[in-house]
């Protein structure tokens, strides 16, 4: 009996370890550098559901692998900025006042010249820089923070353009002009997220004037703070104290339609749960935000967090970067967590986590794509993440694609390869759907939008499907009513024939 006792404990031992081990797993990164710690979804009541990983680490990218200690000593410090273009990979070294250019080759990143200085600007050299941009010419533009300016220069590194502080009354001309967060559009017009200004991003035209802001954020007011200035203070207590001002930006990026996408760090909780805060927008030519949300949840990053943990809030969208397709991913600096959307609103996957791993982030600063690819600059660990889609991630990728691009039934059946990894991915029954309903097979498409809870689209489908029925029974159903409409009168008619009949034969037999 005792042996029997010992030998249920030793088992019963044996599971729990090996139970613990799993979910330790769970949590971390995985040795083969595969996993990006967990990835998961939303379903439709907002509970996380664990999703095979849609991207993993391709190589990370340091002071040591690029061979700067060989070179220098100066390793990659405090760096702020990232812009990839082709194969190029471009960082801004904050902390050693310089850009760096690398080439991705493969897996592979090799460091292919440092940038300090900028031939024919005065001064010549960088000063903190915090974020540049390459255009299709290979015309680099530089925000040299410190240096109060935004440099453009040719590829060879020689001075074309530079923007400066306006000299124009919207702008404080007491203040300095601290270019921290830059974009450019197919028109060479310069968009500018500078500190100090609430007012939205700055507008440069190519020929480096100053034209104005666009994309405001609302005024926020709290309303114990007005009540006591409208009615406590004194005209001279309410000038010297702080104006209701807008909030500032925290990134944004310009997509290859000439949207700007923006991302907003300052908001209350509560703002984020009555739709009250817009953490990513997308803003149109004259800045508002067109960003569509067609989802159950808007794109917030998490929708829940625990109290008691030491990274509290909701997530804090640092950067974003927007794919083909209307397709864009944000990175979370509060948790360290990336999450990509659909054009629709619709959340394709999230994954990541703070640490030290590879894969795992300190402070996430920058986030830029090459293709698929995304790349994440920690400004803590001073390093590149470079993650590449699995053929999970890509099979998300290849089925939107081939939607957009008409062919709805190769489409369809990349969906289904989809769900054949994770069965209950509500975007592959829309997918699907969506497929079904440009080949006008209403009532499939219902049935997939329905269990994708999906009642927009459910809508439209059977709205089709409902027409096409009419058409084609119409003359039946044209028959039936005229039968229930006829016949009770042929019948009426009938009766009363009869009873008149027979009224007429009783009259002949009395007379």
């Amino acid at each position: 009996m005792m042996k029997k006792v010992l030998s249920l404990l030793t088992i019963l031992m044996l599971l729990l370890t090996v139970h613990a081990a799993t979910a330790d797993d769970s949590n971390s990164l995985k040795d083969d550098g595969f996993s990006t710690s967990y990835s998961y979804i939303f379903d439709y009541w907002g509970d996380v559901q664990m999703c095979p990983d849609p991207y993993r680490v391709l190589t990370v990218v340091d002071s040591s692998t690029i061979g700067l200690e060989n070179l220098d000593n100066l390793r990659i410090s405090n760096p702020e900025g990232l812009f990839a273009r082709n194969h190029d990979i471009y960082v801004a070294d904050t902390g050693n006042n310089r850009i760096l250019q690398l080439k991705l080759e493969g897996d592979k990143v090799t460091l292919k010249r440092i940038i300090t200085e900028i031939s024919g600007a005065e001064p010549a050299t960088l000063k903190g820089p915090t974020d540049l941009f390459v255009d299709e010419k290979d015309n680099i533009y530089i925000a040299d923070y410190n240096n109060h300016r935004v440099l453009m220069a040719d590829k060879d590194l020689n001075k074309l353009k530079e923007f400066t502080k306006p000299d124009d009354s919207t702008f404080n001309q007491g203040s300095d002009f601290l270019p921290s967060k830059i974009t450019v559009d197919v028109a060479g017009r310069l968009y500018v997220l500078a500190k100090n200004v609430n007012k939205g991003f700055m507008k440069y035209e190519s020929d480096t004037s100053f034209t104005g802001y666009i994309g405001a954020n609302a005024v926020k007011v709290n309303m114990a703070d007005y009540i006591w200035k409208r009615y406590f203070m004194s005209k001279e207590q309410r000038a010297a104290s702080e104006s209701f001002v807008p909030t500032e930006y925290e990134n944004l990026y310009i997509d290859e339609k000439g949207f700007i996408y923006a991302t907003n760090t300052v908001f209350s909780e509560w703002e984020l749960k009555s739709d009250a805060a817009k953490p990513i927008r997308r803003l149109n030519g004259i800045g508002n935000d067109i960003l569509i949300k067609n989802d159950r949840y808007p794109p917030i990053g998490d929708l829940y967090w625990k109290s008691e943990s030491i990274q509290y809030g909701p997530s804090k969208l640092t950067d974003i970067t927007a794919l083909d397709n209307e397709l864009y991913v944000a990175v979370d600096k509060i948790r360290g967590r990336l999450f990509g959307y659909d054009s629709q609103g619709v959340m394709l996957w999230a994954f990541g986590t703070k640490g030290n791993a590879d894969g795992a982030f300190n402070r996430p600063t920058a986030l830029d794509h090459i293709g698929y690819d995304l790349l994440v600059l920690d400004g803590l660990k001073n390093s590149v993440t470079i993650f590449t889609p699995t053929e999970y991630g890509q099979m998300i990728y290849d089925a939107t694609d081939t939607y957009l691009t008409g062919d709805y039934d190769r489409s369809a059946e990349l969906w289904e390869d989809v769900m054949k990894l994770n069965a209950n991915y509500p975007l592959a029954f829309r997918g699907i759907g969506r497929s079904m309903f440009r080949q006008e097979k209403y009532r499939e498409a219902m049935d997939y939008f329905e269990r994708a809870h999906d009642r927009e689209d459910y809508g439209r489908a059977f709205k089709q499907y409902r027409k096409i029925w009419i058409e084609k029974y119409l003359l039946w159903i044209i028959l039936i009513l005229a039968a229930v409409l006829i016949i009770p009168l042929v019948i009426g008619r009938v009766k009363r024939m009869k009873w008149e009949v027979i009224i007429h034969e009783h009259s002949k037999i009395r007379k």
